[in-house]
């Protein structure tokens, strides 16, 4: 029995079946933290599969050279910095007040009748250096706002912004899911900032702006009563704030995203070994284009503004505490991944899937929506998913673009079907005054068409790139 299940193709694919079964198992009806659950499962098929413990956690000698340590490390070398320095860049832009900036301005350049577009393009850009959930916790006061002196639905103003924050979030660096998902993959951030804009922005414009319009309209919900208290706390604070101007916010936000590009387009367009090549190359490693853009941050929109070095510190220190679990789940999943590649699980797996016939950005995107909907967790559904198809592509020989759209593909799976097992949900629902049924009704919808427009976006493009 142990060697049919170690050595054969049936044994293996019931290794993977039970492996999946047990984690979503763990996550779901034991309420296991995902990162503990990984690296358990992930310890469990590599004992079941036969792995020398040697492989698995190395000796007293060669610690280092662990499948334990590799996996964890090697992801994490890769995208901790990443992440950290993302979550600091938009704390910073948060507590300078700008994104109050950034959405007033757009609210008095489109008028009021525009105002649901303007929230939605705030939602966008300013979704590029913030998390989701940060960006509902500051923006939601100007949604109320917009609502009650308009007098319409809340859903039309909600709705364009949080389509413009959960793309940017599934989609574009630095959020967790695409970093960690490129480098499983190996793939270099400007490919994946290239190609989230491209699948991002029509996801946006045909969720956020096209079906939010259309249910707004259908669906009144008015502002919830408690929540002006709060929004006109913040109206009130605005006047003795001592605010950035638009073009800092903007220009900020900006900087990493076009070092980064540059870094990228650098190595295509410029002679190797040339000085030149090297100066790009070095500013557009993401790591230090985002070093640039947080000390720009600190000095424009901190100590400028007068933030002393005390507060600063402990902006940053409160900022980066909850990106700690965020790392340890991608780390997990790395080992996770590596696991699977290092027992022939992840081979026997991704051969099985591609005899189904169907495309590997369809088999990544069909997997990663099964990780969703079953647990929840959008990252969760992104490293697990990565790094089940991972070995589908290593001998396939892909170019960077096409593996940046498969990360896509498989970002998208990971926001479909949003429900009660899901944190964001929740955070939608209460803020905006939604209940259940009216929450499945909006940000439910919302999210599965983000989810597919993004999809057909990728596998769009996969056909000519």
């Amino acid at each position: 029995m142990i060697d049919w299940l170690q050595h054969s193709t049936g044994g293996l694919l019931t290794l993977s079946a039970v492996s999946i079964a047990l984690l979503l198992a763990m996550i779901i009806r034991w309420k296991v933290e995902p990162f503990i659950a990984l690296l358990i499962v992930g310890l469990l098929v590599a004992v079941a599969a036969g792995l020398p413990v040697e492989t698995l956690v190395g000796s007293a000698q060669k610690a280092s050279d662990s499948l334990l340590e590799k996996g964890f490390g090697g992801i994490l070398g890769h995208v901790a910095a990443i992440i950290g320095l993302g979550t600091l860049l938009g704390a910073i832009l948060e507590a300078s007040g700008g994104a109050e900036v950034l959405t007033r301005s757009l609210l008095k350049a489109f008028g009021e009748n525009r105002a649901p577009l303007a929230m939605g393009l705030a939602g966008l850009i300013f979704g590029v250096p913030v998390f989701f959930d940060i960006g509902i916790f500051v923006l939601a006061p100007l949604v109320y706002v917009a609502a009650k002196r308009s007098g319409r639905s809340i859903v039309l103003y909600a709705m364009p912004l949080l389509a413009g924050l959960s793309v940017m979030h599934a989609f574009m660096p630095p959020h967790p899911g695409p970093v960690a998902a490129a480098g499983l993959l190996g793939v270099e951030l400007g490919w994946i900032i290239i190609m989230a804009l491209a699948v991002a922005i029509p996801a946006w414009f045909i969720g956020g702006v096209l079906f939010s319009a259309w249910m707004g309209k259908r669906l009144h919900v008015p502002v919830p009563e408690e929540m002006l208290a709060a929004a006109e706390k913040l109206r009130g604070e605005e006047s003795s704030r001592n605010e950035p101007p638009l073009s800092q916010v903007l220009g900020i936000i900006a900087v990493p995203l076009v070092l980064i590009l540059a870094g990228t387009f650098g190595s295509i367009l410029l002679p190797k070994g040339s000085v030149t090549l090297g100066v790009f190359a070095f500013l557009g490693t993401p790591a230090v284009a985002l070093t640039i853009a947080v000390l720009l941050a600190f000095w424009l929109l901190g100590y400028r503004r007068g933030m002393t070095r005390e507060q600063v510190t402990e902006l940053s220190g409160a900022s980066l505490r909850p990106v700690a679990m965020i790392l340890l789940v991608v780390g997990a999943g790395g080992f996770f991944g590596a696991v699977l590649a290092a027992t022939g699980v992840g081979k026997v797996l991704a051969s099985s899937l591609a005899d189904l016939g169907l495309p590997v950005i369809a088999l990544a995107y069909v997997i990663s929506c099964g990780m969703r909907i079953a647990q929840g967790s959008a990252t969760v559904a992104i490293v697990t998913t990565t790094g089940i198809v991972a070995p589908l592509v290593a001998d396939i020989g892909y170019s960077q673009p096409q593996l940046a759209l498969l990360v896509m593909s498989i970002a998208a799976g990971s926001i479909i079907a949003s429900h009660v097992n899901d944190g964001g949900f929740w955070i939608v629902s209460r803020y905006f005054g939604l209940s259940v049924k009216e929450t499945l009704q909006t940000w439910t919808v919302l999210e599965t068409i983000l989810s597919v427009v993004g999809f057909v976006m990728a596998a769009l493009l996969s056909l000519v790139v």
